[in-house]
């Protein structure tokens, strides 16, 4: 994945219910048919738990 959207990151997430631990993010995304790059960052994500798509967001984007 070249660079990655807040837009692609919303498209992948779409339909998942908060709190959502990592597994689930990923799960979702691949559902979504999201990048497999994109999946492959949610899963690596060091925080496990997520209240919010904003603290995706921010996990995300830290290590971008």
């Amino acid at each position: 994945m070249s660079q990655l959207s807040p837009i692609d990151l919303q498209k992948a997430l779409a339909g998942v219910d908060y709190p959502a631990d990592r597994d689930q993010l990923a799960q979702q995304a691949r559902a979504n048919r999201a990048d497999s790059g994109l999946i492959d960052r949610i899963s690596r994500l060091d925080q496990t738990m997520f209240q919010s798509p904003a603290e995706v967001s921010k996990a995300l984007f830290k290590h971008a």
